[in-house]
């Protein structure tokens, strides 16, 4: 029996387990399924065999979707209700690199010992209910339901459910009592499954809107705002607009997350927190003296100061480089290697990824150093960016672009927005690195470690096709 195995084959056991929900090699083969309705019938279903249906309409849920920043605003959200001394479970995606950080209770990753009591628990519920008309969840939906069931065993006092594609045909969106919703910054992704336009996109993220349930959005361009209020309208729910966080209510303190685009975020995550509070009677127990609009409750600064999710304009200082160059560095360099990470994949959001970068860069005293890479989870189909900076003394520093994007995504469109974005700010590459889908740590799951014959015979004609495309609008512009 398999929980009758040790711990660590266990887990390797549920990961290769995970790996086999993986029925879809890329997005464009979804499309008949995210579109219709055979989704969300699924997911009932799955819901009914565990027995959660009503515990999940018992959950205190805040639900969020959008194109950028709904992972960044959940983990304001659950930083903020964490300080207020409420029990959270918060569910974002994708992972980085294991699958448990993808549920976090209290602000920390699900051990690998209740991570494994909950995934085999339903596992094998759902395996003895497989029929040829109902087969096992897909990899999304099974996780979606593990959230669930994690967040309601460990009595969470409130659910933050990040949406994972879309909104209205999402694997979340059997959640039909949430206490909020909210809808982040939308753009021009996923196409190939959400639609070409703008409005098509915006349609999809109101789906998670329900009757009777506050919302909330950010500013947004009028094609996707007004999409947004017709749907508000006509379920007859109140929906604001939240303004960017004002730097003068952090009190003097920095949000955990960096980047001005984060202003935007954590103004949407406060007004989601203060909308939760008051419709679950906590407000006016915590907050005695009312909210006052000049001055966020400690609490809700704890939060913002606190918030955290890797790979989010994140800064890794490569500490083996630094202690392995120490005795060999020369004198225009001391050996530093800083890598610089980010979640951008599409153009808007490799805009603000680039300020991020670059302000960084301006604003340090040293030389800084490097920047971007866009690298794919292999087991959700979605993109993460990585941002490597070489930094090598005040005397001589290098930029260093380390790159990965998926074969869906338009290089064309992402490279000129970052080039042009650092350039604008002074900054600039001397060097660009495209890399494969390619992961050496062994608990993503058994089928993606590398082996030395992975390495050779890695197809490597998109990278090669990347560096070609990065060299030609480099050349232009040298020739500007």
């Amino acid at each position: 029996m398999r929980n009758n195995l040790p711990q660590s084959s266990s887990y390797e056991s549920a990961l290769e387990a995970l790996s086999s929900l993986i029925t879809q090699k890329s997005r464009g083969a979804m499309v008949p399924v995210i579109r219709s309705k055979t989704k969300l019938e699924r997911m009932r279903k799955y819901v009914e065999i565990l027995d959660l249906e009503e515990c999940v309409k018992k959950l205190k849920i805040i639900h969020v979707a959008g194109t950028k920043g709904k992972g960044s605003t959940c983990t304001f959200s659950e930083a903020i209700l964490r300080e207020c001394g409420l029990r959270t479970g918060l569910f974002t995606s994708p992972h980085l690199i294991d699958v448990r950080e993808r549920f976090r209770i209290n602000g920390l990753d699900i051990s690998e010992d209740k991570f494994l009591h909950y995934f085999w628990a339903c596992w094998r519920q759902l395996k003895e209910s497989v029929t040829e008309h109902l087969p096992m969840p897909a990899l999304f939906q099974f996780l979606t339901l593990l959230a669930f069931k994690i967040f309601i065993d460990e009595e969470v006092d409130v659910a933050i459910i990040e949406v994972g594609l879309g909104g209205m045909y999402d694997s979340t969106n059997v959640i039909e009592e949430p206490i909020v919703c909210g809808i982040t910054s939308l753009g021009m992704d996923h196409m190939e499954l959400l639609g070409n336009s703008l409005s098509q996109i915006a349609s999809h993220k109101a789906g998670i809107l329900k009757p009777r349930v506050p919302a909330f959005t950010v500013p947004q361009l009028p094609e996707a705002m007004d999409v947004i209020q017709k749907k508000a309208r006509e379920l007859m729910i109140p929906l604001e607009v939240a303004e960017p966080l004002d730097h003068k209510k952090l009190d003097g303190l920095k949000l955990g997350m960096s980047g001005d685009h984060q202003l935007v975020n954590s103004g949407l995550a406060v007004s989601l927190c203060k909308c939760w509070l008051q419709r679950t009677g906590n407000w006016e127990r915590m907050f005695l003296n009312g909210f006052k609009a000049a001055k966020l409750p400690d609490a809700f600064l704890r939060g913002l100061s606190t918030a955290n999710l890797s790979g989010r304009a994140q800064i890794v200082y490569d500490c083996y480089a630094s202690s392995f160059n120490s005795s060999t560095q020369s004198e225009n360099s001391n050996g530093d290697l800083i890598f610089y990470l980010d979640g951008a994949h599409s153009p808007e959001s490799m805009g603000a990824c680039a300020n991020w970068f670059s302000s960084v860069v301006k604003g340090n005293h040293k030389s800084l150093h490097c920047f971007s890479a866009e690298n794919v989870d292999r087991d959700s189909g979605n993109d993460d960016v990585k941002v490597l900076q070489e930094a090598e003394s005040t005397k001589f520093s290098k930029q260093i672009l380390l790159f990965n994007c998926m074969e869906m995504r338009d290089p064309e469109i992402l490279f000129p927005r970052l080039v042009n974005t650092c350039a604008s700010s002074g900054v600039h590459f001397s060097k660009a690195l495209f890399v494969p889908t390619m992961s050496t740590y062994s608990k993503v799951s058994s089928s993606n470690s590398v082996t030395s014959s992975d390495i050779i015979n890695k197809d490597l004609s998109w990278q090669f096709n990347l560096q070609k495309l990065w060299e030609k609008i480099m050349h232009g512009k040298d020739r500007m």
